[in-house]
């Protein structure tokens, strides 16, 4: 009856980044290029992929999506940091906090789903050269990519339901710099333990499979590649996986750090969530392009004003 009674929370407080009181003003000017180089970068690796029918393959495809859902991932939680780190309202509407929150990890899923798609790619291209085309054929492309959406809603509607079914009737400020599962249940008024397990079984153990897929992937890559008898067939072999590879290594190393912490410490959780979100996407871009010769070529032609969709 109490919980009845109580007075509902119609907007949160975001406390920010810990122990950063009075540095505000250098913290905007630090991380806004990140953010404006993210999505600069990933616009860049969009317009080469569409631009260039050298790049219309399934390896491409699958990088102009994952570009998309970096600028998306980003743009959830980056712009409205960096408006209180200008000295902005930190106010956020209880509406706003559950569609943070939502497209938070409906993002971050279909990026996990994604990278999991892009390892089976390269599986299917390096282990099964002959049968590429057929195995990886636009039709399978386009469903899978549309399977890691579905996935992805499924995914981050029930944490979401989980997380906001419960009510919120006392206090109502956020510790982190944006609304997320670990941040917002210490606020409910009513039993979080099976929303912190679901959310521990949701997330953490879903990337962690996602991981280990990926692993099972490149081991059976590794083994394909060491058995070509050509150095150079070997070199290019590596060089396609080994962007991926890093790439992989930068998105799950933090998940599975905030995710699957037994008891989580708040300041180290803040540290990895802004390499997610700041660091992580604009890195993408960098990767694939400087260990890319296609990408970087077709983006020679667009910044020198040739059509590349006039190549053979």
């Amino acid at each position: 009856m109490e919980i009845k009674n109580c007075s509902v929370v119609t907007e949160f407080i975001l406390l920010g980044i810990p122990h950063t009181e009075g540095l505000e003003t250098m913290l905007f000017v630090l991380f806004l290029p990140f953010y404006t180089c993210t999505l600069v970068g990933n616009v860049s690796i969009l317009m080469a992929v569409i631009s260039s029918t050298r790049l219309h393959t399934p390896m491409y495809f699958f990088l102009g999506n994952l570009s998309i859902f970096d600028m998306g991932f980003s743009s959830v939680t980056c712009p409205k940091m960096l408006l209180y780190l200008m000295g902005l309202s930190r106010l956020i509407s209880y509406q706003d906090c559950v569609s943070q929150l939502f497209f938070f990890h409906f993002l971050g899923s279909i990026e996990c789903f994604l990278y999991t798609v892009m390892a089976y790619d390269r599986f299917a291209a390096i282990c099964h050269p002959l049968r590429y085309s057929v195995i990886m054929n636009s039709r399978i492309c386009v469903a899978l990519a549309v399977g890691t959406w579905l996935l992805g809603c499924l995914h981050s509607s029930v944490l979401t339901s989980l997380t906001f079914t419960l009510p919120y009737c006392g206090p109502n400020e956020v510790d982190h710099f944006f609304c997320d599962i670990p941040a917002i249940l210490p606020l409910a008024s009513g039993d979080t333990s099976l929303a912190q397990r679901v959310s521990f079984t949701n997330v953490g153990l879903v990337s962690l499979v996602c991981f280990l897929l990926i692993l099972v992937s490149y081991t059976r890559i590794t083994v394909s590649i060491l058995r070509i008898h050509s150095t150079e067939g070997r070199q290019r072999a590596f060089s396609t996986c080994s962007a991926h590879l890093i790439a992989i290594l930068c998105a799950y190393g933090p998940i599975i750090t905030v995710y699957l912490q037994p008891t989580p410490n708040p300041m180290l959780g803040t540290v990895v969530q802004i390499l997610m979100n700041l660091v992580g996407p604009m890195l993408n871009p960098l990767i694939y392009t400087l260990r890319n010769k296609e990408v970087k070529i077709a983006l020679r032609k667009i910044l020198h004003g040739k059509k590349p969709i006039s190549e053979g």
